[in-house]
């Protein structure tokens, strides 16, 4: 999965913007899929039908959003220095002196205003230089408007891996992978590789209510909270495999999805590790919560240093994700349907 991943997260897409990755995924996953299209937010949805004498004709959907935080263009100045305002969550102790790169290849770098150390760092006190003299010559290459992602390359450290945009391009290369590897399933599966997550979960909500499944799974990323002094105490981390969701900010995982993820994990003899966030939430949440309810589980690879340029996996728990996928996809599930 190397590569995928290494393409996956060095490709342009920020929230609204995910034409580029979107592409790339599309070449990816037409060979294995029965169709696949493009709604009105830009999500990606591709339908694999049941296959097999066990063909249950369950309905699941798997989402793993494509897009990234970014910046957008609001003001530019007489120096020909941009102002911007976020897209999603974006730290401000994460930007500064960041590269980051618009749509059409023009790579700029964050800087801020010159104040006391003190001061709490704000996004309206930054600006992106991209080496412009002057308005006009910023104009030829960026207008207000245009919108911005982190500029990094993706990384191998052994066996863990760090790259911008891991947040969810890793999910998206876990569904690839899945696509790969699992050769038929009792169950009509949807893979939908959402839009505009970072902003409000709007590709999500969309796409559920299109598909309408049974039974909901959401891949994403999760915290690792493993560093030196780490607070809060929760319980995944790197190394310790796929990470099953119990709660976050927007979800209480459905019991019966979360207890068959579980089960599955240790019948195949797959590393996992539960899952709690405080703040924060998935596409799951959304899922939950379309129409009159849908039974919604969460598996998600931990990450350090999430919402940054700088995001860190191992490749290990990456594995672990899709492995019980695989085999939960596998698994006759017709008692969800009562």
């Amino acid at each position: 999965m190397r590569e995928l991943i290494q393409r996956l997260t060095e490709a342009y897409g920020p929230s609204g913007n995910e034409g580029p990755v979107r592409e790339v995924i599309k070449k990816e996953v037409r060979a294995y899929v029965d169709s696949i299209r493009t709604d009105v937010l830009g999500n990606l949805i591709a339908q694999r039908k049941a296959a097999g004498k066990r063909a249950s004709g369950l309905r699941i959907m798997l989402a793993a959003h494509m897009d990234e935080i970014g910046l957008i263009a609001t003001h530019i100045d007489d120096n020909g220095f941009i102002r911007f305002s976020n897209i999603g969550y974006v730290n401000p102790n994460n930007v500064v002196a960041q590269r980051v790169v618009f749509q059409n290849g023009t790579v700029g770098v964050v800087g801020e205003e010159r104040q006391d150390a003190a001061v709490v760092r704000r996004l309206d006190r930054m600006f992106i230089d991209i080496g412009a003299k002057s308005r006009k010559q910023a104009q030829a290459l960026v207008a207000v408007g245009d919108v911005a992602g982190f500029h990094r390359a993706c990384q191998f450290l052994g066996s863990r891996v760090v790259a911008k945009s891991m947040d969810d391009r890793i999910g998206c290369a876990v569904l690839v992978e899945v696509m790969r590897r699992l050769k038929r399933s009792p169950h009509h599966l949807w893979f939908v590789f959402t839009a505009q997550e970072e902003v409000g979960l709007r590709g999500a909500t969309t796409a559920a209510f299109d598909v309408a499944p049974d039974l909901g799974l959401a891949v994403d990323i999760t915290g690792a909270f493993d560093v030196p002094e780490e607070k809060p105490k929760l319980p995944s981390v790197l190394g310790k495999g796929a990470a099953i969701k119990l709660k976050d900010a927007g979800i209480l995982a459905h019991p019966a999805v979360k207890n068959l993820l579980i089960d599955t994990a240790r019948k195949r003899r797959i590393p996992y590790q539960l899952d709690i966030l405080e703040a924060g939430t998935t596409d799951g949440s959304a899922i939950y919560k379309t129409k009159s309810g849908i039974p919604t589980g969460v598996v998600s690879v931990p990450t350090r240093y999430g919402h940054s340029a700088s995001e860190m996996v191992d490749l290990g728990d990456v594995q672990a994700v899709v492995d019980l996928l695989v085999a939960f996809l596998s698994r006759d599930l017709r008692e969800m349907k009562s």
